[in-house]
C-alpha cells in the first residue's frame, strides 16, 4: 500500500494491470506559474512515475501543445501521463489515460473511445457517488476532498478521514486515491484510513523552484514516517477494540449475573 503496488482487474474482455505510486502528483499552471511541460519535467526529476495533467483555465490549443510535450517526457522516463477531463486530448495524443469528474463525459463513453487499455480514473465526493462508481469501467477511484483545499475554485464539502475509511470498506477494489489538502503533516492519515495512493497538488507545486525536492520529501515520508504512524494508529485501534470487546463481555456477564440473582430471589419467595 505504501510503495508501488499492483492491482489486477479482471472482466470478461480484458485483463489490466495497474501500478500506482504512493504519491500521485497533479499539475497546476496557475499555482506553479510554470507550463505543464516544465512541471512534468521537474516532477519526473523528483521521481514521479504517474502524473496527471490538469488545466481548468487555458485555451484548449495551448493545453494540447503542452500535453504533447509532456507525453514525450513521460514516455522517455517510462512514466504514465493521465489527462484531466479532456478525453479528446487524451485520445488525440494517445495518452496513457484520462481522469474524469462527475460532470465530465460519461465513463462508459470514454471507455468506448479510448479502448480497453486506457487508464480511467474517476472522482467521487460522497458515498452515493462511490456506490454508483463501482458499476463503471474504471481503473481507480478518487475520493475527496479529505482536507480543506485551495486548488479548486469551488471545492466540494470536506469529507474527512473517517469517511475515507468508510469508502475503502465500501469500494474494496479498484484502487483508492485520496485527494484534497494532503501534505506531509497529514499524509499518514489517509494511508491509515485505507488509501492506496495520495494525489497532491499544493504540497508539491507551492514552491516551483523546489518541485522535485518537494516530491522526493513526500515520497520519503511515505516510505518511512507514514509506516510508523500507521503501525501506531492501527496498534492503538487494536487496543481500543480489545478494551471495548472486554468491556462488552464484562457487561454481558454482569447483566447475566444480576438476572440470575433476581431470578433466584423471586423463586425463593
Amino acid at each position: 500500500m505504501l510503495s508501488d503496488f499492483v492491482i489486477v482487474i479482471h472482466d470478461s474482455s480484458h485483463r489490466v494491470t495497474l501500478q500506482l505510486p504512493g504519491i500521485y502528483p497533479i499539475t497546476d499552471r496557475r499555482l506553479s506559474g510554470l507550463s505543464h511541460r516544465e512541471q512534468v519535467a521537474r516532477l519526473i526529476d523528483g521521481g514521479a512515475t504517474f502524473i496527471q495533467l490538469r488545466e481548468k483555465e487555458g485555451a484548449p490549443r495551448n493545453f494540447f501543445d503542452d500535453a504533447v510535450e509532456a507525453l514525450r517526457l513521460t514516455r522517455s522516463a517510462n512514466a504514465k501521463l493521465i489527462i484531466n477531463d479532456r478525453v479528446d486530448i487524451a485520445l488525440a495524443i494517445n495518452a496513457d489515460g484520462v481522469h474524469l469528474g462527475q460532470t465530465d463525459m460519461p465513463v462508459a463513453a470514454a471507455r468506448r473511445l479510448l479502448g480497453i487499455n486506457a487508464i480511467i480514473g474517476f472522482s467521487t465526493h460522497n458515498l452515493e457517488q462511490v456506490k454508483a462508481a463501482l458499476n463503471l469501467p474504471i481503473d481507480y477511484l478518487a475520493f475527496g476532498p479529505i482536507f480543506p483545499t485551495t486548488s479548486k475554485a469551488n471545492p466540494d464539502p470536506v469529507a474527512g478521514v473517517a469517511e475515507l475509511t468508510e469508502v475503502k470498506s465500501l469500494a474494496g477494489s479498484p484502487p483508492l486515491v485520496a485527494i484534497g489538502g494532503i501534505d506531509s503533516t497529514n499524509l499518514w492519515q489517509v494511508f491509515a484510513a485505507g488509501a492506496d495512493s495520495a494525489a497532491v497538488i499544493c504540497a508539491v507545486l507551492k514552491d516551483p523552484v523546489q518541485i522535485s525536492q518537494n516530491l522526493r520529501n513526500l515520497q520519503e515520508s511515505v516510505s518511512h514516517n507514514t509506516r510508523e504512524n500507521i503501525f501506531c494508529l492501527r496498534f492503538s485501534r487494536s487496543i481500543r477494540h480489545n478494551v471495548c470487546d472486554a468491556s462488552r463481555i464484562a457487561a454481558r456477564t454482569l447483566t447475566s449475573s444480576i438476572h440470575n440473582s433476581l431470578s433466584h430471589e423471586i423463586a425463593a419467595k
